[in-house]
């Protein structure tokens, strides 16, 4: 999971974010408890150019991108983290939910090695 904001925040407001999200992943995709990949990148606000698309949303300086790379999900478990994830970052740390971006890219088991030079989906021991 890779969050990407613009500096300004303070370590709690940072930290509760990785925590809100991480959870929300827990409770929406079933992933185990201690699957947790995060970088937190904060960027100067010209480095972040998050247009809506033609949907109307005017975001602030508050905007969050978070980019995950996960294993296939469907779409109601991908619908429930949206949704969870911006009302718990909403109750959280006061998010406005249209500065919440979020882009999901899948890929397979053989996509992945954690370490050690093996791909712990395919020869174990993940599953």
């Amino acid at each position: 999971m890779r969050i990407d904001v613009i500096k300004g925040h303070d370590e709690k407001y940072l930290k509760d974010l990785m925590e809100v999200s991480y959870q929300v992943m827990l409770n929406t995709f079933g992933v185990p408890n201690g699957d947790r990949y995060q970088v937190l990148n904060q960027h100067e606000p010209f480095e972040m150019n998050i247009l809506d698309s033609g949907l109307g949303i005017e975001r602030s300086n508050d905007v969050v991108m978070f980019q995950i790379t996960t294993r296939s999900r469907n779409v109601t478990q991908k619908r429930a983290f949206y949704d969870q994830l911006a009302k718990e970052l909403n109750q959280k740390i006061g998010l406005d939910p249209k500065d919440l971006l979020v882009s999901l890219s899948t890929n397979g088991d053989a996509d992945w090695s954690f370490g050690n030079g093996k791909a712990q989906f395919v020869d174990g021991p993940l599953h």
